[in-house]
């Protein structure tokens, strides 16, 4: 399909991957504003699906390397988590290449509505006091499976993801807003390479537009690490409940 990148069309995806880095990197939800803005500027549904994966993989790259610069990164606990994503990632990635996104969009609002109540009433549960010692993941298997339905559902759609993965790291595993962060930007950045893999093999990625979203992604991933490890750990949940909240409206409305 032939198009014109016009220089309104790469300021908005610059501006709007700058946003998506900075909120994926720091919760989750930023793909809900990156793919209306690119379905608004004329890629159909499924190739600005794809098309996005080159922001989400670079602002994740970017995110993990930063709090791994900065000490935040459970490196020991990057394999164990990575399996049952990526397994997930790999089956979402397939399905989306041949299902319509709505398919899985009841499944992440009912999984936002779900989170946004837990963090009002039992906030501890999402957001861990701090000095909680993390479980492993052999502990933990109902993490386990949470983590698979996450990349499931990454690889599918992304849109929201992060937010799945915040319940399993945080909720599950025990971690840190933090660190849960730093896991959850490690995840994101393997499955999205799966999913960006599938979409590219079947011509569903623009590669043009899809850098110039990158190269705001990346600053605005930049940004969250460095606000992420400077603020408390209430301020974080706070922000959390706010962006889950949000993309619970943002769902419903559209």
């Amino acid at each position: 399909m032939e198009y014109e990148l016009t220089a309104l069309m790469a300021g908005l995806l610059f501006v709007v991957g700058v946003l998506s880095g900075f909120i994926n990197t720091l919760a989750g939800g930023g793909s809900m504003l990156t793919l209306p803005a690119m379905m608004m500027l004329g890629m159909p549904a499924d190739v600005a699906n794809g098309t996005n994966r080159v922001g989400v993989l670079m602002q994740s790259i970017t995110g993990a390397k930063g709090f791994n610069d900065q000490d935040r990164l459970e490196r020991t606990a990057i394999l164990p988590v990575l399996i049952p994503t990526v397994g997930g990632a790999l089956a979402g990635s397939l399905l989306a290449s041949f299902l319509p996104v709505w398919v899985l969009e009841p499944v992440l609002l009912g999984a936002m509505v779900v989170m946004a109540l837990i963090m009002v009433i039992r906030p501890e549960t999402v957001a861990p006091p701090e000095g909680t010692e993390p479980y492993r993941l052999a502990d933990r298997p109902i993490a386990g499976a949470g983590l698979f339905l996450a990349g499931v559902y990454g690889g599918f759609v992304q849109a929201g993801v992060g937010f799945i993965l915040i319940a399993a790291l945080a909720g599950g595993l025990r971690y840190d807003l933090v660190r849960t962060n730093a896991l959850k930007t490690v995840c994101t950045a393997i499955f999205s390479a799966v999913a960006l893999a599938v979409f590219a093999l079947r011509g569903q990625v623009w590669w043009i537009p899809g850098v110039v979203l990158a190269i705001g992604s990346i600053l605005g991933a930049m940004a969250s690490v460095r606000f992420a490890i400077n603020v408390s750990q209430n301020t974080l949940k706070w922000i959390l409940f706010v962006m889950v909240t949000a993309s619970c409206a943002g769902a419903v409305i559209f």
